[in-house]
């Protein structure tokens, strides 16, 4: 087994808990789009995999893993009028200004992984900007070598683009690479380029959804210190 010099990460549902940030942020945005009308915004959710009422995401939502171009090719159909770069656009801005649950305390888990000397980044089906505003209102931007998303230039998950330039920006063989998602996306990625990955459970998968493409399943990245330190043994 390769030694571990590097860690990518997903962004929602691996370092932000996903129903708790994403839940009521997808609430509002629905309700501004339908300018307030109850059963628009319901069916504008249902569009997305969203119960409005309820504040939750089905296992299967676009929302999940998609990019903010997926999830604007399923809201269109229901905003006749709405260009794509205009709703993009706007849910960039919205996506941008959302209250983001840590999955875990964020500063002291990166400062441990990086006291191991390990590269640390982030790969996300989320746009760039977006990310870089959340992880900079978390106070972390600055612990990572390498922040991409779907408009990065790399491609998007499930493709191998954004970890592969990961590897290839901080030096390192795929193969020394971990990639950590909650999503069957974020492992296939993983797989498809060379790497480790490692599932957790702050997202909407189960255990076992993600175990035929996961090293190993974690409850969350505050596990990550003591799964390295079990891999030296």
């Amino acid at each position: 087994m390769a030694e571990i010099r590097g860690i990518l990460f997903d962004k929602d549902g691996t370092l932000f808990d996903f129903h708790a940030t994403w839940g009521a942020w997808a609430q509002g945005f629905l309700s501004d789009l339908s300018q307030g009308d109850a059963g628009r915004a319901q069916a504008l959710g249902q569009a997305i995999g969203f119960d409005h009422s309820a504040g939750v995401f089905a296992p299967d939502s676009p929302v999940i893993a998609g990019t903010p171009g997926d999830i604007a090719a399923f809201l269109l159909p229901h905003l006749p009028g709405t260009s794509p770069d205009v709703l993009i656009a706007q849910m960039n801005r919205a996506a941008a200004a959302a209250p983001m649950k840590e999955a875990v305390p964020l500063a002291p888990m990166l400062d441990g992984l990086r006291g191991m000397g390990l590269a640390l980044g982030v790969a996300t089906n989320d746009a760039e900007a977006p990310a870089r505003a959340h992880l900079a209102a978390a106070g972390v931007a600055g612990r990572f070598d390498f922040i991409a998303g779907s408009d990065s230039g790399h491609g998007a998950k499930p493709a191998p683009g954004q970890l592969l330039a990961f590897a290839d920006a901080a030096g390192l063989a795929p193969a020394s690479v971990l990639m950590i998602g909650d999503s069957r996306h974020d492992l296939t990625a993983g797989r498809a380029a060379g790497m480790g990955t490692v599932g957790v459970l702050t997202g909407p998968a189960t255990a076992r959804d993600l175990a035929d493409l996961a090293d190993a399943v974690l409850p969350d990245i505050g596990h990550l210190g003591a799964y390295l330190t079990a891999r030296l043994r």
